[in-house]
């Protein structure tokens, strides 16, 4: 039996404009209809301003963390848009022929920015999945190298100028969240971790997406469950990603899990922040005390590459 390995200290971080779904559509943000969106479930979203870059969100996000950042021995950052983990200049580049301004890792800066120490790791090639691939990452690093007990897990992602805020008819948010993973007694202890890449789908159209989308969202968390010894009745709470309203009751149908136990909350306030659902939902749940000391939640997510990944938790406090 391995040893126990815990996950915490959540926090998050939105872009500073916050505009309506048809607000949105007016300014040419979208593919779809607003009302297609607004039909969803998405009301509003969450944009960054000129001056505010993504590593200007992991900062926010980092920093509510505060005391909770003491002992940290190593960062795992991770990144949807590859351009994220960049903080250098483009134009730098461009002008001087110097690589080093495309190697200003985030994740670097963001150890020196507060003091950290240890190594940092990037992940930046599975899409919205991430955050999630991130505590995996911390996590078997912490059972494997005895030098590692305390991990910062970071993702962060703003859109570029004149960016799509859609993608796969979801509407989407800038921002950031983070977490500590760690062998110490935390608010959940990890239960599993199941991650399925689909290589021949890097090129999927969004209908293509949407096709494999439910079944694949359904078996990623079925097989999460059951590395973890549980089955389906077993599970008290869904933490998803904030897709459309109405993929969750196909997901909950497929499953055989009520639908009442999503906590989709945020849906309509905060719109699909990238990599960041999960932990905004599991922030959202934890405002109203739950879920309760012994029940257990599995956070699943999708995204292009194609990935789906999923964690199964169990509240320890």
């Amino acid at each position: 039996m391995t040893a126990p390995v815990y996950i915490g200290a959540f926090a998050h971080a939105l872009g500073d404009r916050c505009r309506s779904v048809a607000e949105a559509g007016r300014q040419g943000a979208l593919v779809s209809p607003s009302q297609a969106l607004a039909g969803g479930g998405f009301a509003r979203h969450h944009v960054c301003g000129p001056s505010t870059g993504a590593y200007d969100l992991a900062r926010q996000s980092v920093a509510k963390l505060g005391p909770a950042l003491h002992g940290v021995d190593a960062i795992v950052y991770a990144t949807c848009i590859p351009e994220n983990a960049n903080t250098g200049n483009r134009d730098a580049f461009e002008a001087s022929g110097d690589v080093r301004e495309l190697m200003q890792f985030a994740a670097s800066r963001l150890q020196a920015d507060f003091g950290l120490e240890g190594p940092v790791f990037g992940l930046d090639q599975q899409a919205c999945t991430g955050m999630l691939g991130a505590v995996r990452l911390a996590r078997s690093l912490v059972l494997s190298e005895p030098e590692f007990s305390r991990i910062l897990c970071v993702t962060a992602d703003r859109f570029p100028d004149g960016a799509h805020y859609e993608q796969s008819y979801n509407l989407i948010s800038d921002g950031a969240a983070a977490c500590i993973v760690g062998e110490e007694p935390d608010l959940f202890k990890i239960l599993s971790c199941h991650h399925v890449t689909n290589g021949g789908q890097v090129g999927a159209d969004d209908d293509e997406t949407v096709g494999s989308y439910f079944a694949m969202t359904a078996a990623t968390i079925r097989r999460c469950i059951e590395k973890a010894g549980l089955r389906v009745a077993d599970i008290d709470w869904l933490v998803p990603q904030n897709t459309q309203r109405d993929a969750w009751r196909v997901v909950s149908s497929l499953l055989g899990f009520p639908f009442e136990r999503i906590a989709l909350e945020t849906l309509g306030d905060v719109g699909h922040v990238i990599s960041a659902d999960n932990i905004v939902n599991l922030q959202s749940l934890l405002d109203r005390d739950l879920p309760a000391p012994g029940e257990r939640v599995v956070l699943p997510m999708a995204g292009y590459g194609s990935n789906w990944q999923c964690l199964a938790l169990q509240r320890s406090h």
